[in-house]
C-alpha cells in the first residue's frame, strides 16, 4: 500500500480523498495556488504545497508544478480528482516516467478512451451499442454535411477532445450546418486545442444514463449500478440520482453488461463512467467513458455501500477486488444535488464572494460533500460549486422529501446560491413521477432567466 498519496486537486473532491486516506492509514498531500492558501483540503491534509498563483494554468492545470510537488514531498502516487488533469494522458504518462503511481488508468487508455471517435471505434469492435454516426473523426465541414445528409437530421457534432457540452451543437437542418460547425470547431479550438469534430444521429429527449464500474489489474470488471444524470443544463449536470426509475431490471442488467464488456475491451484499470443514452423505446447507446471518478460518485456509494475512493486506491496499489457481482446490490434510492454559488435569476452567473456563516443539515440519510466553511472564499477563479448534498431512502420518493427537507436545513450566506432553484426541479409533478429526460430543464426549467 502507498504511504503517501499527493491529491492534484481541491475543494470538495480533495476533501473526500483527504478523509478516504486518513481512514486507510495513508499520508496526504494538498496541493493550493495562491489563491487556495486558507482552503480547508491545505487545513486537513497532513502536508500541504503551494504550486503557484490563482489561474488554473499555472497550478492545478501545471504538470510540471504538481510533480515537482509531488517529488518534493516524498509522495509515492498521486490522485487527480476530477476535472483539471485527471483525465490527461500526457499528466498520467509523466507519473508513470517519475515512477509515482498515477491513481486511475494507464496513459495509454486515456488517450484512447479520450478521443470520442477512437471510444466509439472500439466500441463497435467490442460489440457495445453505439449512436449511428460517421466512423471517425470528420476530415472536414463539407464531408460532414454529405454525412448529415445520409445520416439525417437532425444531428449532433461534438469536439473530439470535448467535455463539458464544450464544441457540441445540435444541427437540425442543411441550412444550419455551415455556421454551427464553423462556431462550435472554433469552441472546441479555444477549450481543448484540437479543432476537430465527429458527428452522429441525434436522439431527441434521451435519458442521461451512466454506469458506475470498477476493474482491477487481475482482469476483474464490475459494474456498480447506474446512475440517471438527466437533469441538465447546457449539458451541464443538476442533480442526478440512482437507480434509474425507467430501467427494468433486464435493461439493468444489459446495460451494466455492456458497461463492462467496453471496460474489458480496452484493458480497463480502476474506476470509470460508462455513459449512455437511453431512448424512448428502451434501446440504449454508448456515448462516452469517463475515465476517473466523477463528481456524482456518491450516490452510487449510498446505494451500493461501498466507497469508490477507497476501492481506486487499493486497485492502484495493485489489490485484487474483492466482490462478485452478484455481490453487490442497489439498496435503496439516493439523489444528489449540486450546490453552486451562482444567480439563476441573472442566466446562473457565478457569484464569488465570502461564506459569512454556514449550516450543513443532518439526520438520517443526509451526506453533505463540501469544502465551505464560515469565513471561506469563493474565487472567481474556479468552478463555483460549494456543497454536494445527497439524500438517502428506502424508496425515490422519500429520498426526494428527505432532500427537500436538507435543502430548507442548508445555510450559506454571503454568496447567492441555487438552492431554491433545486427544489423547484424537486417539486416539478414531471420530475416527480421519473419520467423527464435531457429536455426537462429546457422545457420547464427557465422559470428563474
Amino acid at each position: 500500500m502507498f504511504r503517501k498519496i499527493l491529491i492534484a486537486n481541491r475543494g470538495e473532491i480533495a476533501v473526500r480523498i483527504i478523509r478516504a486516506c486518513r481512514e486507510m492509514g495513508i499520508l496526504s498531500v494538498a496541493v493550493y495556488s495562491e489563491e487556495d492558501e486558507d482552503s480547508l483540503a491545505a487545513m486537513l491534509a497532513d502536508e500541504a504545497i503551494c504550486i503557484g498563483p490563482a489561474p488554473s494554468s499555472y497550478s492545478y492545470l501545471s504538470a510540471e508544478r504538481i510533480l515537482s510537488a509531488a517529488i518534493a514531498m516524498g509522495a509515492d502516487a498521486i490522485h487527480p480528482g476530477f476535472g483539471f488533469l485527471s483525465e490527461n494522458s500526457r499528466f498520467a504518462k509523466m507519473c508513470e516516467e517519475c515512477h509515482i503511481r498515477f491513481i486511475g488508468p494507464d496513459s495509454e487508455t486515456i488517450a484512447r478512451m479520450g478521443s470520442k471517435s477512437e471510444a466509439k471505434k472500439n466500441m463497435v469492435e467490442a460489440g457495445v451499442p453505439v449512436v449511428p454516426g460517421y466512423p471517425g473523426v470528420l476530415p472536414d465541414s463539407q464531408t460532414g454535411k454529405r454525412e448529415a445528409e445520409k445520416i439525417g437530421y437532425p444531428v449532433i457534432i461534438k469536439a473530439v477532445s470535448g467535455g463539458g457540452g464544450k464544441g457540441m451543437r445540435i444541427i437540425r437542418s442543411q441550412e444550419e450546418w455551415d455556421l454551427q460547425y464553423a462556431s462550435a470547431s472554433r469552441e472546441a479550438e479555444k477549450a481543448f486545442g484540437d479543432s476537430r469534430m465527429y458527428l452522429e444521429k441525434y436522439l431527441e429527449n434521451p435519458r442521461h444514463v451512466e454506469v458506475q464500474i470498477l476493474a482491477d489489474r487481475e482482469g476483474n470488471v464490475f459494474h456498480l449500478g447506474e446512475r440517471d444524470c438527466s437533469v441538465q443544463r447546457h449539458h451541464q449536470k443538476v442533480l442526478e440520482e440512482s437507480p434509474c426509475s425507467v430501467l427494468t431490471e433486464t435493461q439493468r442488467q444489459k446495460m451494466g453488461d455492456a458497461a463492462v464488456k467496453a471496460a474489458k475491451a480496452v484493458g480497463y484499470e480502476n474506476a470509470g463512467t460508462v455513459e449512455f443514452l437511453l431512448d424512448k423505446q428502451g434501446n440504449f447507446y454508448f456515448m462516452e467513458m469517463n475515465t476517473r471518478i466523477q463528481v456524482e460518485h456518491p450516490v452510487t456509494e449510498e446505494v451500493t455501500g461501498l466507497d469508490l475512493i477507497q476501492a481506486q486506491i487499493r486497485i492502484a496499489a495493485g489489490e485484487s477486488l474483492p466482490w462478485k457481482q452478484e455481490e453487490i446490490r442497489l439498496r435503496g434510492h439516493a439523489i444528489e444535488c449540486r450546490i453552486n454559488a451562482e444567480i439563476p435569476a441573472r442566466n446562473f452567473m457565478p457569484c464569488p464572494g465570502t461564506v459569512t456563516d454556514c449550516h450543513f443539515p443532518g439526520g438520517p440519510g443526509i451526506r453533505v460533500d463540501s469544502a465551505v466553511y464560515a469565513g471561506c472564499r469563493i474565487s472567481p477563479y474556479y468552478d463555483s460549486m460549494l456543497v454536494k448534498l445527497i439524500a438517502h431512502a428506502d424508496t425515490r420518493e422519500a429520498a426526494i422529501r428527505r432532500m427537500e427537507g436538507a435543502l430548507e436545513e442548508l445555510v450559506l450566506e454571503g454568496v447567492e446560491t441555487n438552492q431554491e432553484y433545486l427544489h423547484e426541479i424537486l417539486a416539478h409533478p414531471v420530475f416527480r413521477s421519473g419520467e423527464h429526460d435531457t429536455s426537462f430543464l429546457e422545457k420547464y426549467g427557465s422559470l428563474n432567466e
